[in-house]
């Protein structure tokens, strides 16, 4: 009998921690100190999309809560992260009632019916990746909106990103996401607080 994903995970995680202090000798004792990471990621919580893996970074180097993230640790990008073959974006994509799944679902379902037009045009797989992508810009919005994220792009420079990560490739694609001055402008006078 094979052995169960829990059991392999603990004994990888030995060998995992043990070739990671051969390494980087010092990594567990600086992490025991506290953390600077240097980047937020805003992504799905899909086992197949682990941020640290396919970045290629290691502990300590990514946190996923954004205030904390910004205003204490002091990061300085954020990635808002989507994924293709996203279950999430397919149950949107489909009209089945989920039951209590349906309300993690509604913004990604408003986001839909905003662009149904477009979808619509679109091969049923171009579709899914493109509601994935319109996903990533819709995060990120939200997050330009938080004061505490305006006010560390004017103090420090923080930078935004969004991703797509292909499942199966294994690649990530960064998505053009610059926004013009007056769009900025008129961020900064609607959602900057002192």
């Amino acid at each position: 009998m094979s052995e169960d994903r829990y059991a392999a995970g603990l004994r990888l995680n030995k060998e995992w921690a043990a070739q990671t202090a051969r390494k980087y000798p010092n990594i567990f004792p600086t992490l025991a100190t506290g953390q600077t990471p240097q980047i937020l990621w805003i992504g799905c919580s899909d086992s197949r999309c682990p941020e640290t893996t396919f970045l290629g970074l290691e502990p300590g180097d990514v946190f996923l809560l954004v205030e904390y993230a910004v205003q204490y640790l002091r990061v300085h990008h954020v990635v808002v992260c989507g994924h293709t073959s996203c279950g999430g974006v397919a149950a949107a994509m489909g009209n089945k009632n989920l039951g209590i799944l349906d309300p993690w679902l509604f913004p990604l379902r408003q986001l839909r019916e905003r662009n149904l037009k477009l979808l619509q045009s679109l091969p049923s797989n171009e579709a899914a990746s493109k509601l994935a992508e319109l996903n990533v810009r819709e995060g990120l919005n939200i997050v330009k909106q938080k004061s505490v994220v305006l006010n560390a792009i004017r103090e420090w420079g923080l930078q935004l990103h969004g991703l797509i990560y292909d499942v199966g490739s294994g690649v990530l694609s960064e998505l053009d996401t610059q926004d013009s001055e007056e769009v900025i402008r008129a961020r900064l006078t609607a959602f900057h607080t002192e």
